[in-house]
């Protein structure tokens, strides 16, 4: 029967842990590396419907892109983390989390959303290095869509993401070349721009880099942290399936955004 070591150790061919970003925490947040798996959990974040939809389940390991556990410290349940560690080790759940090495990677983060956006002709923007197989790795996608207005690939972004409303700005161009970085990649922008693209789209921007984008001619595009980073879960799940068939692995169905739109 397969280990969590040997779940770690797979994943790391997926998404290598040198290449996160130096202030990451990834791998092996809590749990035995000799304990056995017969059901996996995968998800995005580790909160706390989440975990306990992994007991639920009768996982012993989650599967996760952001971590448990952000900062050094205790653990302890004067916060919701700690609670929800204590929660997973009480009852046996170890928990894997791949985040910035998974949004770099091949086939990672964006990857996947530059496939469900529909783009073409994809590339890493600024590649950090290549992998083992000679792929090029690196945070940013391009891509192409066949030229058309703003307002009609909004309205692709908005449904393909399942978003309850979106964010923008219009420079007035068409979209033809796409740039995408799921979360939070608004301070890569000039990366985008530089790589010739008219949109980008991303999430988590602040004002003024709207306005930043405006001044510099960009189509903007803010379709949330969630939204943008999700869509990976089928990629986890699909793989650690087909890597690991006598493993039950399943996607969270308990997972939600609680940011909400008032329309």
């Amino acid at each position: 029967m397969p280990t969590v070591a040997d779940i770690l150790d797979y994943l790391n061919t997926l998404a290598p842990q040198n290449m996160k970003e130096d202030w990451d925490r990834v791998g092996l947040n809590c749990g035995r590396l000799n304990a056995e798996v017969t059901r996996i959990l995968v998800a995005l974040d580790p909160f706390t419907e989440v975990c306990r939809e992994a007991k639920d389940f009768g996982a012993q390991l989650l599967v996760t892109h952001h971590a448990l556990l952000w900062k050094p410290g205790f653990v302890t349940d004067a916060d919701t983390q700690g609670t929800n560690a204590l929660f997973l080790m009480e009852n046996g759940i170890a928990h894997i989390n791949a985040h910035t090495n998974l949004d770099e990677a091949p086939g990672g983060v964006n990857d996947v959303l530059a496939g469900i956006l529909g783009l073409s002709q994809v590339r890493v923007i600024d590649p950090k290095g290549t992998d083992t197989q000679g792929r090029a790795w690196g945070l940013l996608r391009w891509g192409t869509v066949s030229v058309q207005p703003l307002s009609a690939f909004l309205r692709t972004v908005k449904e393909r993401l399942h978003c309850d409303g979106l964010r923008y700005v219009d420079s007035g161009k068409p979209v033809h070349h796409v740039a995408v970085g799921g979360g939070a990649c608004g301070a890569e922008m000039a990366q985008a721009v530089a790589a010739g693209c008219d949109t980008f789209v991303t999430a988590d921007l602040k004002y003024n880099q709207f306005r930043d984008a405006y001044d510099l001619g960009l189509n903007l595009i803010d379709a949330g942290h969630f939204h943008t980073e999700s869509p990976v879960c089928g990629y986890l799940a699909e793989q650690l399936q087909a890597a690991f068939p006598g493993i039950a692995v399943k996607i969270s169905e308990k997972q939600t955004d609680c940011m909400k739109f008032f329309l």
